[in-house]
């Protein structure tokens, strides 16, 4: 029952943070990008970037997984592996990225339960780790925009089923502001703003603006 006196100025537990969550880049790779109809690819891999870059930013794990990398599928996106030198990047035979050992592995090394996962396709390499994770209790974030099906309906498609069996969709930039969340957190402020100005589209111009015209600290 709802009871006034309990309510305080306090996040939902629901909220994605830089200490309970864990990014899953599933197949952002040139032979499925070449398949992508759903939606504009450059748009997909900016969304894919500016991702990353915010797990960078904020120092939340990602998991980079690739699928028959050097038979079919051709090396993870450069811009993406860019924002992560030197790190593994799990390459796997199966579809479905939590029939892998090591990918799961990698996900349960970082004692998060939530999972934020992006990749292509929607439809096959998306849902099938999805609802796998969901499965055994994870709480999964689907980046839309950071993602891409064969076509619209293939890609609209899986996102139904997987908010229908529990995952939340989102976007890029919202799980970027949803990580700073306070203006004031300085230490990842410039960061965020040099995200948003790179990739945040005419958003990032707004920043841009801003700055210029009432100086270096405006708020995006």
């Amino acid at each position: 029952m709802f009871n006034a006196s309990n309510v305080k100025a306090a996040p939902s537990p629901d909220l994605l943070t830089p200490d309970n969550s864990v990014m899953l880049f599933v197949d952002h790779q040139p032979q499925m990008f070449f398949g992508t109809g759903s939606g504009d690819r450059t748009a997909i891999i900016n969304a894919t970037v500016g991702l990353a870059k915010a797990a960078k930013a904020f120092n939340v794990p990602a998991v980079l997984t690739t699928v028959a990398a050097e038979s079919f599928s051709g090396p993870i996106l450069p811009q993406l592996a860019e924002v992560f030198p030197g790190q593994e990047i799990i390459d796997r035979t199966t579809m479905n990225a939590w029939e892998d050992n090591a990918v799961v592995e990698a996900i349960k090394a970082t004692g998060r339960r939530k999972i934020i996962i992006s990749g292509l396709w929607t439809e096959v390499c998306i849902v099938l780790p999805v609802l796998s994770a969901l499965g055994q209790g994870y709480e999964v974030y689907v980046v839309a925009d950071a993602s891409g099906g064969v076509t619209p309906q293939a890609h609209e498609h899986a996102v139904q089923r997987m908010i229908a069996a529990g995952a939340v969709p989102v976007t890029w930039i919202q799980v970027l502001l949803e990580l700073q969340r306070d203006w004031a957190r300085g230490e990842t402020y410039g960061a965020v703003m040099d995200i948003v100005k790179e990739h945040g589209g005419a958003y990032g111009l707004g920043v841009v603006y801003a700055q210029s015209v009432i100086g270096a600290h405006a708020a995006g």
